[in-house]
This record gives C-alpha cells, sequence and structure tokens, in this order.
C-alpha cells in the first residue's frame, strides 16, 4: 500500500477518537509510527514532539511532521488533511445534535466521563515524550511529573516552567 494511503488511513480513523484534541491520541500516534510502521524512532518522535508544541499553532503540527518524515510535502498535507478533516466534520455534526440534549443527565454523565479519559490520555503522552528524552533517567520523568503537580496545585504559568525545563537542560541537569 502508498505511504500516502496509509498514512491518510491511519490518521483518519485516529482524528475520530481524538477526544480533547491530538494530545489525547499521542500515544497511539507513537506506537503506529514508531512500532508499526517504523517510521520514526523513539527519539525522533520526541524531538517532533518538542518542535510541534514549541511553534504556534495547533498540536496536530506532530502529525504533519511525522507525513513530512515519511512521504514529504504530499506526506504533510494528507497526514494534516486526514487528521483534521473527519473529527472536524464528526465535531460540527455531533455539536448540532449534542444541544438536543443540554442540561440533561446524559450529557452531564457523558462529560464527567470523558473528562477522566482526557487527562489518563494526556498523561500517557507525557510518558511517553518522557521515555523518548535523550539520557533517559530519572530526572526524565520527575521534571514532567513536577511540572504537572505544580500546574495543578498553584496557578503557576506553564511557560515558566517550560523555561525552567530548558535551563536545567542547558545546565546539563536533565
Amino acid at each position: 500500500m502508498s505511504p500516502l494511503v496509509t498514512i491518510a488511513l491511519r490518521f483518519s480513523v485516529l482524528s475520530l477518537i481524538a477526544v480533547g484534541g491530538v494530545t489525547s491520541i499521542l500515544p497511539e500516534v507513537h506506537r503506529v509510527s514508531v512500532d508499526v510502521h517504523h517510521w520514526l524512532t523513539d527519539a525522533e518522535f520526541t524531538q517532533m514532539f518538542a518542535i510541534a508544541q514549541a511553534s504556534p499553532g495547533p498540536n496536530m503540527l506532530i502529525v504533519a511532521l511525522i507525513g513530512f518524515q515519511v512521504a514529504g510535502l504530499p506526506g504533510a498535507l494528507v497526514a494534516a488533511g486526514a487528521i483534521c478533516l473527519p473529527s472536524c466534520t464528526l465535531a460540527y455534526l455531533v455539536e448540532r445534535l449534542w444541544q438536543r440534549f443540554r442540561g440533561t443527565p446524559l450529557r452531564r454523565a457523558v462529560e464527567t466521563g470523558l473528562a477522566p479519559i482526557t487527562v489518563g490520555l494526556m498523561l500517557a503522552t507525557g510518558w511517553l515524550v518522557a521515555r523518548g528524552a535523550p539520557g533517559t533517567g530519572w530526572a526524565a520523568y520527575a521534571v514532567p511529573a513536577l511540572t504537572a503537580a505544580l500546574v495543578l496545585a498553584t496557578r503557576t504559568n506553564p511557560l515558566w516552567l517550560l523555561a525552567a525545563g530548558g535551563v536545567l537542560g542547558l545546565l546539563g541537569l536533565v
């Protein structure tokens, strides 16, 4: 099968289950890109994640970077379209229907149930990114864990913590 078709099929399906955005499906994107198709190594995936997060714009940029790695500019365009179009179309259709259930117990139950699932998927993403960081040691896991704890427990802006992590990295402490 053509790499472009594979990219389109894989990312279109993932798009439909991306509750909370691309970050929530990154563990599966990692599995598909690194373990199944061997398009990237763990380190390359982590580097692409860092580039996508540092770049202005949506979190889905990592998918475009993966597509570019696999098939150049056509791969990036196909990957970006595949991750955006199905979920955007589904979100539009569901939102129209979802408004009919405003204020009902069913709607509150679904929203309450999806919140911890999204948080768990995002934590799994943090674990994968830390695992692929260079020199994976205790610090690679401690820094994101401490950052998450500080963000949850205080009103600290995550950008300050990101800057602190960058300084620790420059000093060779992480």
